[in-house]
């Protein structure tokens, strides 16, 4: 019987390791690679052709949804599992736009875990209670609330993937770089989100992406 082959993508060693031990200690899984970063994950995707990846969300560089979105692309075959700490609404439904399979919080217990791949390995969807929850309750807070601030949800996805770049210090020339586009067409995407979420200057937009997790907040050593 073939083995799952998995790709865990996390910048943290030590939680991929006790990811890698757990699951190596099934007969069923086998683990073809690690990565740091989503960038190293979606080279590795590409070259290991793994049958799920298990891909964090809070990484520098090249964001986890536009890495899971050209590796679906790429080979729609291989299953991506988003596996997080963040219970929130905006980042479960852009892994759901982005064709993720699923979403479990790194709380998890580790039986969970376990199913959850091979539920999505066999083509099914996994979320976890409590974000299934938290969806419902922010739901209700919604209908509630008529004069709810502008959502990161209301953002394309490109401009998803410009904000996180212009909030790490990224400059317009280096993203259409490293995104394969032209400076006029970022330029046209930076004008958009900051409109869009009614933000007026670089220091607006870094502590909105702080407070949406969208970049982690850089801890001295």
């Amino acid at each position: 019987m073939p083995k799952i082959r998995c790709l865990l993508v996390d910048d943290h060693t030590l939680f991929r390791q006790g990811v890698r031990r757990l699951l190596e200690s099934e007969s069923d899984f086998e683990i073809v690679g690690e990565s740091p970063d989503a960038g190293d994950a979606l080279e590795k995707a590409r070259d290991l052709r793994p049958d799920v990846v298990l891909m964090d969300i809070g990484m520098p560089g090249l964001s986890s949804f536009e890495a899971t979105r050209q590796i679906k692309k790429n080979r729609p075959e291989t299953k991506v599992l988003y596996l997080t700490m963040y219970e929130d609404e905006d980042y479960l439904l852009q892994c759901l736009e982005v064709g993720a399979a699923g979403y479990v919080l790194k709380d998890t217990p580790a039986p969970q875990l376990v199913s959850a791949v091979r539920d999505v390995y066999r083509g099914g969807k996994y979320l976890s209670s409590q974000v299934l929850g938290k969806l419902v309750e922010d739901f209700r807070s919604r209908v509630r609330d008529t004069r709810m601030q502008p959502r990161m949800s209301t953002l394309t996805p490109r401009e998803r993937e410009i904000l996180k770049l212009l909030a790490e210090g990224n400059s317009v020339k280096e993203i259409a770089v490293l995104l394969g586009l032209s400076v006029k067409t970022v330029e046209a995407h930076k004008f958009n989100l900051m409109r869009k979420l009614d933000i007026h200057n670089k220091a607006q937009l870094v502590t909105y992406a702080i407070q949406k997790k969208i970049i982690k907040v850089p801890v001295n050593q």
